[in-house]
């Protein structure tokens, strides 16, 4: 990820001023405050503002009128309790808003996520740069024959190469097009008024879903772990995946105490049906059972072998 002279002067600028605040502040992550970290090949993630601290979810939860004088150890013991029982309000507390710059097909899964405010960049008023995603080629794998929303095996050789040919030629191709179409000086983003071209809201519906859009995506901290529960699992497509473990990182500067109750309860956990945690404890009780015997379905089964590292046949 290259970012053009101005931007980064825009950015080194902004981390360069300091304000004065009452309000408690999260010392790790505000010396992440404006940094863009790249993610793939063209994208980054960037901390605008946030809102909150561990603190604020103490205070929150006990309703006190101030930070309090009680110590870090009793802090995370109450923020454990609500993880653990899904007090979810005390986490509504904070805030984070970041800037965000990702793949247009990655932009539509994420926006399913409907819990954040979203503005993101208008191609109706401004031009699309021309900037787009080739996966790397360990990224490149065949549709699974076993998931439908999932990858195979990593395609090779000549295979490999004719897709990523494919990609870069059509992404190549319909920009020249969008070029064609407006008809101006895409270079700076400067309109010579003596050209007539197609209106930009037009010209971009042919851009292939692989070029870069930017939005500024904020959202309270329940809504985020919810979104990161989700997106930063191993089971998650890659190219969202990377961007929800860097946020993983931003969650841990920002609230240490309570990135440690989620990875402890929410990611590392796992959640059983009353019927997996009825065979659980008579397995416990030296019960031999079977997927037959047990009264679930093949999948229900599979999925609890797995949670408890067994196989699935005795």
């Amino acid at each position: 990820m290259a970012l053009s002279s101005t931007q980064a002067a825009e950015i080194s600028a902004q981390r360069e001023e300091t304000t004065l605040t009452r309000r408690e502040v999260a010392p790790a992550l505000e010396e992440m405050l404006y940094k863009a970290f790249p993610i793939l090949d063209h994208g980054f993630i960037r901390v605008i503002d946030y809102m909150g601290t561990d603190s604020a979810i103490v205070q929150a939860a006990r309703v006190s009128y101030g930070k309090g004088t009680r110590k870090v150890n009793e802090d995370a013991g109450l923020i454990n309790y609500l993880m653990r029982h899904r007090h979810t309000t005390p986490f509504e507390m904070c805030e984070i808003k970041f800037h965000i710059k990702l793949p247009i097909f990655i932009a539509r899964q994420w926006i399913r996520h409907r819990t954040a405010n979203v503005n993101e960049y208008s191609g109706r008023y401004s031009i699309m740069d021309k900037e787009f995603y080739i996966p790397a080629p360990e990224q490149l794998a065949a549709q699974s024959q076993s998931n439908r929303q999932g990858r195979g095996d990593t395609l090779e050789g000549a295979e490999a190469a004719r897709v990523l040919d494919i990609l870069k030629n059509d992404a190549t191709q319909v920009y020249t097009h969008y070029e064609e179409m407006l008809n101006e000086d895409i270079v700076g983003n400067v309109v010579d008024e003596s050209k007539t071209g197609l209106a930009r809201e037009l010209a971009r519906m042919n851009l292939t879903l692989n070029y870069y859009t930017q939005w500024y995506w904020k959202i309270d901290l329940q809504n985020l772990m919810h979104f990161l529960s989700l997106r930063a699992d191993s089971h998650a497509q890659y190219e969202i995946r990377v961007y929800a473990e860097k946020m993983l990182e931003i969650v841990k500067a920002w609230v240490p105490l309570t990135h440690s109750a989620f990875m402890d309860y929410r990611v590392g956990g796992a959640a059983l049906s009353s019927k997996g945690l009825a065979i659980v404890k008579r397995m416990i009780g030296g019960e031999k059972i079977t997927q037959e015997q047990s009264g679930l379905s093949k999948g229900e089964w599979r999925e609890l072998m797995k949670t408890l590292e067994l196989p699935e046949a005795a």
